[in-house]
């Protein structure tokens, strides 16, 4: 991380506790395509707007988002597409994990089914392992 202050750490600390919330990572998600107001963000994210607008006041306040009135409504853009760019690098790793994981419970499944075969009394394994 290089040679960051105190006062800098705790702003990568901030950053970083913005994006572990899933709701506010749907809203950047929500804002890939562009600018939108709290009622299509709302919409798009399936939350109340009260807590939309409470998640886009800290994510504006932590520099991810970005904001502008236009007569009554309030609308929101990404502040910086790197954002996009980490948080892909983010999903990629725990998708190869997942898939991972995946790959390993299958092996595991398919060998404990192999196992149970090969142990079932009567089967040509187990009778020759008697004889």
């Amino acid at each position: 991380m290089g040679q960051l202050d105190d006062r800098a750490l705790e702003q990568v600390a901030r950053y970083f506790a913005a994006l572990a919330v899933p709701m506010r990572l749907k809203i950047l998600s929500a804002l890939r395509g562009g600018e939108r107001n709290v009622t299509e963000l709302t919409a798009a994210t399936g939350c109340t707007q009260a807590n939309t607008s409470g998640h886009l006041t800290l994510l504006t306040q932590c520099g991810l988002v970005e904001r502008s009135s236009r007569g009554t409504s309030a609308y929101y853009r990404i502040a910086d597409q790197a954002i996009y760019r980490l948080c892909d690098m983010v999903c990629g790793q725990i998708g190869r994990r997942f898939a991972d994981q995946a790959g390993l419970g299958q092996k595991l499944s398919a060998a404990s089914v192999n196992a149970k075969k090969r142990a079932r009394p009567g089967s040509r394994r187990s009778r020759t392992a008697r004889t």
